[in-house]
C-alpha cells in the first residue's frame, strides 16, 4: 500500500497556482464587454464573483468569454481596491505585484475561440477591513470595462479559515464541484443517520476474505472477523477475475442480517486518478492526463452511488473510507511529480469532494483518511493537513453532514498506545521527542495523535460528534520480541528503542512489516474519547505490496520500499524497509504474513 513521509521530508511547499479542473459553473457576477487579445481580438466578457466569504478571507470565481478573434493563451490583471491579495488559486499561474493581480492561462486553457467561455479559474484569497471587488480587468492588454456582481457579506460564524499558503491545496466554492447528489435510498420511513453506526450494529464477515483466513491452519480463530471491502478499480464495482462485486457483498450483508439488528458493512472506495502519488505498490488505472477525473466520477462513483443508493440496502449501515492517502500526500509529498499533478489539476480535491456528494445518504457513512502519527504528526504537517481537510468537506455540498468523521493508521501500523512512555516522558533530563525514533514528532500512537487530530478538526469547525476509526489489523506487536517494562537506561535512544512495542526498524516503514502482529479485534466504541470503532480496514493477510517486480494488469507498480534488501530512502532516513519477502501484488493474499500477524498477535489469540 502507499503511505510516508517522514519529518523534514516532502514538506508542503508554497504554491499558488494550480488545482481544480475546469468544471465550476460560475453564477452571475462581472459581465464586462471590451476588447481583448494581443492579436486583433475586438471584445470580451469578464464573470467575476465571490463565492464564499469568512473573517479575513474569501474565495472567488471567474471566467473569460472571448467576443473577438479566437487566441491561443491569455492575461488577465485587474487592480485590488482594497489591498485583498491570492492566497492560493487554481485553474492559472496567480502572481501579484503591489495592487496589481496577474492571471496567466495554463496549457490546457488558453485558447478560446471566438464566442467561447474559458471557464473554472478561481482562488482563495485574504482580505483586511473590507472586501471590494475589483472594477476594471485587461485582458492581453486590454481593458474590459463593465460593472460587478455584489459579495456576501462576510459570515462571522464561520468557524475555520481556508488553507494558509502553506497549505496543499485550495478548494472551490461549496456550490461549484459537482452536481447535487443523488436521491437516497428511501423516502419514507428511513432508517435514521445514527452518530456512531457501528452501535448496535453487527460487523460484516466478508466470505471471501473468511474463506482466506479458514484456509490457513489457526486462521479459524479470526475468520468470522469484520473486515474492509476495496473497491480499487472499475472492475471492482461489479466484481473482477471472478471476486464478489459490490451489490454481490451488499447481498451477502442482508443474508447476514438477523431480527432488527443492522449490519455494518465496510468499503474502501479508492480509486482516483493518479492515485498513490507518493509510492507504486498501490497505482491505480486511472490518469490525470487520460480524463482520469471524469472516469473517475461517471464510471466508478456513479455507479457505487447507484448501488448503495438502492432501496433494497436502506436497512444496512453502509461505511465508506474515501481515498486513504491522497489527501496527507497533498500535504507533504509535493515534491513528487504525480503528487503535484495530482494537485494542479485538482484531481484529489475535486475527485474526493464529488464522491462525498453522491455517497451523502440517511443508511451511508464517510470517514476520510488522516494517515497516521509518523506522516502527520509533527508540528509542519498537522495543522496544515486539518486545514485542508476541513476546506475539502465544507466544500461539499451537504458541508460538514457529508463525512461521519476520519480514519488513521490504515496506511501504516502505528501502535495503537505505547504504554511504557509518552510525549511527556523524560530520560535524565532529555525529552523522548529527541530520540531517533521519535525524531521531534508530537505523537508516539495513534490513540493520541487520532485524539489530537479529532480536538483540532472540530476547533476547525466541525461538530462535536465527529467520530474517528482506528484501524488495528496489524499494530499488535505481539510475541516474544514485545517488551513488557520500561527500560531503565539512561540514554535517550537506548531507553526508546527498548520501551517501544512499535518494533519496526523505523516508523516510515510501511510495507509487509516483519514483526507485526494483529492488533485490537474490530469493536464498536472502544472507551477512548471520540473513537467510533477498532477497524480492520486494511485485511489482515493482504499484501501490501509486491517484493520485488510482478507484471500485471492492475496498474499496480514495483515500490522499493516493499524490497527487504532495499537499504532505504530520505523517506525512512536511508533505514532497511523490514519487509517480508517474497510478498505478493498488494492487495493480494500473503499466507507468510497472515501467519506472521496471527503469531504476533496483541491481544494474543487463544
Amino acid at each position: 500500500m502507499r503511505f510516508v513521509s517522514v519529518r523534514g521530508a516532502g514538506r508542503p511547499r508554497l504554491r499558488r497556482a494550480a488545482i481544480l479542473a475546469a468544471t465550476l459553473v460560475l453564477g452571475s457576477g462581472l459581465a464586462v464587454a471590451a476588447a481583448t487579445q494581443a492579436s486583433a481580438a475586438t471584445g470580451c466578457s469578464v464573470n467575476y464573483q465571490v463565492t464564499n466569504s469568512w473573517p479575513g478571507g474569501f474565495g472567488a470565481s471567474f471566467s473569460i468569454t472571448n467576443l473577438g478573434d479566437p487566441i491561443s493563451s491569455w492575461t488577465l490583471k485587474w487592480t485590488w481596491p482594497s489591498g485583498q491579495s491570492v492566497q492560493q488559486g487554481w485553474n492559472g499561474t496567480f502572481s501579484q505585484s503591489g495592487t496589481t493581480e496577474t492571471v496567466t492561462s495554463l496549457s490546457y486553457n488558453g485558447s478560446i475561440a471566438t464566442g467561447a467561455t474559458a471557464s473554472g479559474m478561481g482562488f482563495n484569497g485574504s482580505w483586511t477591513g473590507s472586501n471590494t471587488n475589483p472594477t476594471s480587468f485587461t485582458l492581453n492588454g486590454v481593458t474590459c470595462n463593465g460593472s460587478v456582481g455584489s459579495s456576501p457579506s462576510p459570515s462571522r460564524t464561520s468557524a475555520s479559515p481556508q488553507p494558509s499558503r502553506t497549505s496543499a491545496s485550495p478548494q472551490p466554492s461549496r456550490t461549484t464541484t459537482s452536481p447535487s447528489p443523488t436521491t437516497g435510498p428511501c423516502t419514507t420511513n428511513c432508517p435514521a443517520h445514527v452518530d456512531n453506526p457501528y452501535v448496535g450494529a453487527k460487523g460484516y464477515v466478508n466470505p471471501e476474505w473468511s474463506a482466506e483466513a479458514n484456509s490457513e491452519p489457526g486462521g479459524s480463530r479470526v475468520s468470522n472477523s469484520s473486515t474492509a471491502v476495496w473497491l480499487d478499480r472499475i472492475a471492482a464495482i461489479a466484481g473482477a477475475d471472478g471476486a464478489m462485486g459490490l451489490r454481490a457483498h451488499l447481498d451477502a450483508a442482508l443474508a447476514q442480517q438477523t431480527g432488527n439488528q443492522p449490519v455494518v458493512i465496510e468499503f474502501v472506495v479508492y480509486d482516483l486518478p493518479d492515485r498513490d502519488c507518493a509510492a507504486l505498490a498501490s497505482n491505480g488505472e486511472l490518469t490525470v492526463a487520460n480524463d482520469g477525473i471524469n472516469k473517475y466520477k461517471t464510471q466508478f462513483i456513479d455507479p457505487i452511488a447507484a448501488i448503495m443508493k438502492d432501496p433494497k440496502y436502506a436497512s444496512l449501515r453502509i461505511v465508506n473510507v474515501v481515498e486513504d492517502d491522497s489527501l496527507p500526500n497533498l500535504v507533504t509529498n509535493l515534491s513528487i511529480a504525480t503528487c503535484a499533478e495530482a494537485n494542479s489539476s485538482g484531481a484529489y480535491v475535486q475527485g474526493i469532494q464529488y464522491a462525498l456528494n453522491q455517497l451523502h445518504a440517511n443508511n451511508i457513512y464517510n470517514y476520510l483518511d488522516i494517515g497516521h502519527h509518523a506522516w502527520l504528526g509533527w508540528d509542519s504537517n498537522f495543522a496544515p493537513a486539518a486545514t485542508l481537510m476541513t476546506s475539502v468537506v465544507r466544500g461539499t455540498t451537504n458541508g460538514f453532514a457529508s463525512v461521519d468523521g476520519f480514519i488513521d493508521n490504515t496506511a501504516n501500523y502505528g501502535a495503537l498506545q505505547e504504554p511504557y512512555f509518552n510525549i511527556n516522558t523524560s530520560v535524565n533530563g532529555t525529552s523522548v521527542r529527541q530520540s531517533t525514533w521519535v525524531d521531534w514528532n508530537f505523537y508516539v500512537d495513534e490513540l493520541g495523535y487520532s485524539q489530537a487530530f479529532r480536538n483540532q478538526l472540530i476547533s476547525d469547525g466541525f461538530p462535536s460528534s465527529l467520530g474517528m476509526l482506528i484501524d488495528t489489523s496489524r499494530d499488535g506487536w505481539g510475541g516474544s520480541a514485545r517488551p513488557t517494562a520500561a527500560s531503565t537506561s539512561t540514554d535517550v535512544n537506548t531507553f526508546v528503542n527498548n520501551s517501544r512495542i512499535d518494533r519496526r526498524i523505523h516508523a516510515g516503514n510501511w510495507c509487509n512489516q516483519s514483526g507485526a502482529g494483529l492488533g485490537e479485534r474490530p469493536k464498536a466504541a472502544p472507551g477512548p474519547a471520540g473513537i467510533d470503532a477498532y477497524v480492520w480496514i486494511k485485511p489482515p493477510g493482504e499484501s501490501d505490496g509486491a517484493s520485488s517486480q510482478i507484471p500485471n494488469d492492475e496498474g499496480k507498480g514495483f515500490d522499493r520500499m516493499c524490497d527487504p534488501t532495499y537499504g532505504g530512502n530520505v523517506l525512512n532516513q536511508n533505514n532497511p524497509t523490514g519487509a517480508l519477502a517474497n510478498a505478493p501484488l498488494s492487495g493480494h493474499w500473503f499466507s507468510a504474513q497472515f501467519q506472521q500477524l496471527m503469531a504476533n498477535a496483541y491481544p494474543p489469540l487463544s
